[in-house]
């Protein structure tokens, strides 16, 4: 039934027939000269990013460098909003506010890509010294987004409005958009008409997609403390071993999945990090373990949520050990497009793009935080982008593995094709939600 549902619901986007002003068969050329023209900035300012790195909350120097690059082309430009946030303006005469999002922070890991430029960065994460890595490729969604303000500029005869450029800190930690939002975002600068933002992944560099409706994951953090008793390693009789219980949690929620879950329904339970121990002749007091549950749907939710509670309790009581801690929250809620706005921009991507633009066939199962610009009452849309060499795909596919995609430490956007064909998307995709003054 979700499948057919589905199938109507693309059918319907595709047969739709909405109206536009843009000329894209003029605008598209001119964008693509201008930005060619200043690419080897684009690229510098990529690589320089990803060379250095920052983790949430922490992006000063991302920051700052990005607040120069739009102080340069004229925006004004406000710093610390939501932290390590920025917000930068540009108005051009009368008409909608169009927001156009980036992030700024990095993962906690380490990059194994062998790029000239691979980051070396270290900083602290959870009380401890990490490596740093742009995995997520928002390096690349913040040259793209420099690109598009400036490709704006060199356009500003053919729209008119307000430009609305935020710097988003900390959404790999799901707390960015709210930090803006709850330091005022809207009511300082006002509420934006539309927001627009875009996320590159392991397709082909230069493929765009689009999708009204869900287009991501419902995402939750998972954190569960399993208490136990401290012994030697010899004398495991001696003790409640945390260890074990962290163990049977991990295999046994994985029923709840397979057993208590509609096959046909998306759910995932991940558990991502455990931490116990400092040797392996101790039997710890405690084992931390930290995950993620993501969604689609609301009943699906609270399912996994109870399957969890009763599973982390249960291995517990098998041991004879206190009940767990268990902490579920800093929800990013599913991206939920705006059905007109993504019509409207499904029809100039594909005069520019031809047939590199699509409609996605499903939801995506990674989550973020720009959801929450879209639940404050935005209409407003994400792109995917594709970001990687052909070549590397194609590379992959004969070796029999998935080439290297976001999270991956070998994840690796072709800089040129990917920043040149999501300025273009992103410039065509504002341009297009404001009239031509």
């Amino acid at each position: 039934m979700i499948r057919i549902a589905a199938a109507v619901s693309a059918l319907a986007f595709a047969l739709a027939t909405p109206t536009w002003a843009l000329d894209v068969a003029a605008a598209k050329p001119k964008i693509e000269a201008g930005v060619a023209a200043d690419y080897a900035h684009l690229d510098a300012l990529y690589k320089d990013i990803h060379a250095h790195p920052e983790l949430g909350f922490q992006e000063a120097r991302t920051a700052a460098k990005l607040a120069a690059e739009m102080k340069a082309l004229g925006f004004q430009v406000t710093e610390h909003v939501g932290k390590t946030g920025i917000v930068a303006i540009y108005k051009n005469g009368p008409g909608p506010t169009i927001l156009v999002r980036t992030e700024l922070d990095a993962l906690p890991m380490e990059e194994k890509t062998g790029l000239p430029y691979a980051s070396v960065a270290k900083q602290t994460w959870n009380s401890r010294e990490t490596f740093v890595d742009h995995s997520c490729g928002h390096d690349a969604h913040m040259a793209i987004w420099v690109g598009t303000a400036k490709a704006l500029l060199g356009q500003k005869s053919q729209w008119s409005g307000t430009l609305m450029f935020i710097g988003q800190p900390a959404e790999e930690m799901v707390a960015g958009a709210k930090a803006m939002l709850d330091d005022g975002l809207f009511t300082r600068f006002g509420k934006p008409a539309y927001a627009l933002a875009l996320h590159v992944g392991p397709g082909p560099a230069g493929v765009v997609e689009y999708r009204p409706g869900a287009s991501t994951s419902t995402a939750d953090t998972l954190e569960i403390v399993f208490a136990g008793r401290g012994a030697h390693g010899s004398r495991p009789n001696l003790s409640i071993d945390p260890v074990v219980e962290a163990a049977r949690f991990i295999q046994d929620v994985q029923a709840v999945i397979s057993r208590e879950k509609d096959p046909w329904a998306f759910g995932v339970i991940t558990v991502g990090g455990v931490q116990a121990g400092s040797a392996g002749n101790i039997i710890p007091d405690s084992a931390l373990l930290r995950g993620t549950i993501r969604t689609y749907d609301e009943g699906v939710r609270q399912k996994l949520f109870d399957g969890i509670r009763r599973t982390a309790n249960g291995v517990a009581a098998m041991s004879g050990a206190p009940a767990p801690k268990i902490t579920i929250g800093d929800t990013a809620w599913s991206i939920v497009n705006d059905a007109d706005v993504t019509s409207r921009t499904a029809v100039v991507l594909k005069q520019a793009f031809g047939d590199k633009a699509g409609l996605s066939p499903t939801p995506g199962t990674a989550s973020e935080d720009f959801s929450e610009f879209l639940r404050a009452g935005v209409p407003g849309l994400q792109l995917g982008m594709g970001a990687l060499d052909p070549a590397v795909i194609a590379a992959a596919e004969k070796a029999g593995v998935p080439a290297p995609g976001n999270h991956n430490p070998g994840f690796a956007p072709t800089p040129e094709p990917t920043i040149k064909a999501g300025v273009l998307a992103m410039t065509l995709a504002v341009m297009n939600l404001m009239p031509v003054s």
